[in-house]
């Protein structure tokens, strides 16, 4: 007879279920696996720690979840046809990834993205990053928020939820802007188009964010209202702190050595500075954003992955219907 997983809560009001890794794992059932370990190795940033098991016993569980979510939305999707009468086409089931900078955020995202694109009917899979959504630098130097990049205040707002808004509607294809890491900046004559995926993954530090309501009771879209389901991805301040500074480090030996990098200037200071560096612009700027922008929205996501210091996702929290 199959083990019973018995979930625990932190408090008996809490609206999460929570599971230890071992418990999540057991869930997995007989989800196969059909990721390569050099597929694996590809999907992950720089400094994640990402194997065979972390695929096996978390993200496996959770593809499985979010296939069983996917396949409900549809048959909802086709009785509410029926009794509107209608003929509207189906839209994407959309997920938000969200968490602070350097927690794992890409690594997770690309993951969900290449599980799910070979679930049963082999669905076709987007990913976007609203790091294109970003202002240009030109208009963030303008208006003084530099320091504030990745902040709410930073983004195009009205055109990430034009983007969305789109998305949910059904139109294609459906134009996002791109990013680029390399020269910190968006490219203004480059794009993605996204042409009605069954599934399209957001990942963002900042997706889950809302604002103050209305006094007038007006509708305000947040991003999140276009979500379907969201992924919080948490770890403690001080281990976030290491994760950035390490990879500032490694990426100062690798992609900051690239002339067109924005950040080729600390290619050449020493590992004493650069420490001092990393550890400055993460107290100044990320951490702040963190505790004042980040972090807040934890509570509003459908299922909370804890990771420890070593990267492994230790705890999953999912939230009860």
């Amino acid at each position: 007879m199959d083990q019973v997983v018995a979930p625990r809560t932190h408090e008996p009001l809490s609206p999460y279920r929570v599971f230890s890794r071992e418990e999540w794992a057991a869930l997995r059932e007989d989800t196969p696996m059909t990721l390569e370990p050099e597929e694996v190795i590809q999907l992950r940033s720089v400094h994640d720690r990402l194997d065979m098991s972390e695929v096996e016993e978390i993200y496996l569980p959770l593809s499985r979840l979010l296939s069983l979510y996917v396949n409900a939305t549809q048959r909802l999707f086709r009785a509410q046809q029926r009794f509107l009468n209608t003929f509207d086409i189906k839209v994407p089931y959309v997920i938000g990834v969200a968490g602070s900078v350097a927690v794992g955020k890409s690594t997770t995202a690309r993951v969900l993205q290449a599980l799910l694109a070979r679930c049963p009917g082999v669905p076709k899979v987007d990913l976007i990053t609203t790091d294109g959504f970003l202002h240009p630098n030109a208009v963030l130097e303008r208006e003084g928020l530099m320091d504030k990049k990745g902040f709410p205040e930073s983004y195009d707002l009205p055109r990430l939820l034009q983007f969305l808004s789109d998305i949910k509607a059904g139109r294609r294809p459906v134009r996002a802007p791109v990013y680029s890491h390399l020269v910190y900046d968006v490219v203004p004559t480059e794009y993605v188009e996204i042409d009605r995926p069954d599934i399209l993954i957001v990942e963002g530090v900042n997706v889950l964010q809302t604002g103050r309501p209305p006094r007038d009771g007006k509708a305000i879209p947040f991003v999140s209202d276009f979500f379907d389901f969201s992924v919080y991805i948490d770890a403690e301040d001080d281990i976030l702190r290491n994760w950035y500074v390490k990879r500032f480090l490694a990426l100062r030996t690798t992609a900051f050595r690239d002339p067109k990098s924005y950040f080729r200037r600390y290619s050449r200071i020493t590992d004493e500075d650069a420490v001092a560096t990393a550890t400055d612009i993460w107290t100044r700027i990320n951490l702040v954003n963190l505790q004042e922008n980040i972090l807040p929205t934890r509570q509003r996501a459908d299922l909370i992955l804890k990771k420890s210091e070593t990267h492994r996702i230790e705890e999953v929290a999912l939230r009860r219907l």
